[in-house]
């Protein structure tokens, strides 16, 4: 009795032991069993958050890309205006060059003085400041270095105007152009006000030429903005690290239970008069001793459960972070709809205004054109005058030998008559009475050619040969480009 009463007190305390290691062992299974639950709704939270972000930033890219090539088209239409104004500019350039150049032509033409007068009305070519030159020009002729009766001389024996012509003949610095009688004033005005509407176009141009740039900055933005990729822990390690780890916490609690049922039995044995021995008894208190390794194998299985759950925590909190910043990028998606919408109407409107300012300087290119053409034509006019009044000269200068000659002829033949009828009167007159026939002592009749009804002899301006050949071949090269023109 007295080995009964030493070992109970000892089998007391390791069922005691067995049970409260068994409870520990079975709340810690009942835990683990539970994050287990835990993880796998965990994991389903996950894999569908990932899932809606994807979709989301699948979604978001697609409208970025259907943003960007709006970009494109708006960056296109910006692009084909500006070919439109430069084509616009090529064009201006080749008419105000062809302007410039028929411009330089008549200013390299030179006028004779004889071709307009000293009064702008009654000449095409009449200067307002013809007067004073004609003043500069008459003071002119008295040059210090020439002798006062010499200078004289010549106006008693040619007159002022021969005097004037000669000298204006020898000094062709002081001759007129043909663009001394143009508007230039107008033509200013005109380029001035067409350089002012051009740089309309690039006010209209300017209005919208940051449009695709803005919008491709903010599409960069938002593209920025989208969250990462979300990191999916590794499920199926998990899961089977976790299976792994709940067998191992199902074989230490039958364990634990086994030893429960043993130490229970062994008490219930020992109260009903069984007796142990030593060895027994040292095989129960190392087991026992091996309770607390037990729990602690459990207690770390439950902290790598836990573990793995808060892995699964930590991504879905991530997916529910994304997922949150995904509702702010689609904010700014709409806002970028709408601010593209204004955009584009915007847009729409300067194209419209564009056109018009456009077709407006495409008149004005037109007046250029008209210009180009009216002096263009001016100059072939007056080649064509010049031509004119050298036919006319000559035309002049032949009537006046037919006259000078027809002149000589008549006062030739008057001559012969009146020495015939002088010589008939001395031989025959005295023996003839004075009564008979008196018109025998009148003098032959003298004729004189004049112009027809005392008109003025017309007065031709002298035309120098080199000017005229200079009129004659830009006929001939205005005459030949046309025929070419007409062939082709």
């Amino acid at each position: 009795m007295a080995n009964a009463g030493y070992e109970e007190p000892h089998l007391v305390s390791l069922v005691l032991q067995s049970k409260k290691a068994l409870q520990q062992g079975e709340q810690l299974c009942a835990n683990a069993r539970t994050v287990s639950m835990q993880s796998a709704q965990a994991a389903v939270d996950v894999l569908a958050l990932d899932a809606k972000v994807r979709w989301m930033t699948d979604a978001v890219l697609e409208q970025l890309q259907l943003a960007a090539g709006v970009a494109k088209i708006i960056e296109q239409k910006r692009m084909a205006l500006d070919a439109r104004a430069k084509e616009w500019d090529d064009v201006r350039k080749q008419r105000t060059d062809a302007l410039d150049t028929i411009l330089d032509a008549l200013g390299a033409q030179l006028v004779p003085p004889e071709f307009h007068t000293t009064s702008p009305v009654s000449s095409l070519f009449g200067s307002p400041n013809a007067s004073e030159d004609e003043a500069e020009e008459t003071r002119a002729y008295f040059k210090p270095g020439q002798s006062p009766t010499e200078t004289l001389r010549d106006v008693l024996r040619n007159g002022i105007g021969s005097l004037k012509r000669k000298h204006r003949e020898l000094d062709r610095t002081r001759w007129k152009t043909l663009r001394d009688f143009v508007d230039e004033r107008s033509i200013e005005d005109l380029l001035d006000n067409i350089e002012s509407e051009r740089g309309v176009l690039d006010d209209i141009l300017a209005k919208t030429s940051d449009y695709s740039e803005s919008l491709n900055s903010t599409i960069s933005a938002i593209r920025s903005s989208l969250p990462s990729e979300i990191v999916i822990p590794p499920m199926d390690d998990i899961f089977s690290s976790q299976e792994t780890i709940s067998t191992d916490m199902a074989n230490h609690l039958s364990s634990l239970t086994r030893h429960y049922d043993s130490m229970a039995q062994a008490l219930h044995d020992n109260e009903a008069g069984e007796i142990f021995s030593e060895a027994d008894i040292q095989d129960m208190h190392r087991d026992t001793e091996e309770l607390p390794k037990v729990i602690s194998d459990l207690e770390k299985s439950g902290i790598a459960i836990t573990a793995s759950y808060e892995q699964l925590l930590s991504a879905k909190h991530v997916a529910e972070e994304q997922l949150g910043s995904h509702r702010a990028v689609l904010d700014n998606l709409d806002e970028l709809g709408n601010i593209m919408d204004e955009m584009l109407a915007y847009k729409q409107a300067a194209e419209d205004e564009f056109a018009d300012q456009l077709a407006s300087l495409h008149t004005d290119l037109g007046m250029i054109e008209d210009l180009h053409t009216r002096y263009t034509q001016y100059q072939y006019s007056y080649c064509k005058l010049v031509e004119e009044l050298a036919r006319r000269r000559e035309y002049a200068v032949a009537a006046a030998k037919i006259v000078k000659s027809m002149t000589l002829q008549l006062e030739a033949l008057t001559e012969e008559e009146r020495q015939r009828r002088e010589q008939f009167n001395e031989i025959h007159g005295d023996h003839l009475p004075s009564d008979v026939c008196p018109a025998m002592q009148n003098p032959p009749t003298r004729y004189e050619i004049l112009p027809w009804n005392n008109e003025p002899e017309e007065s031709l301006p002298n035309i120098p040969a080199d000017l005229l050949q200079e009129a004659l071949d830009r006929i001939r090269t205005s005459d030949e480009g046309v025929s070419a023109s007409q062939s082709l």
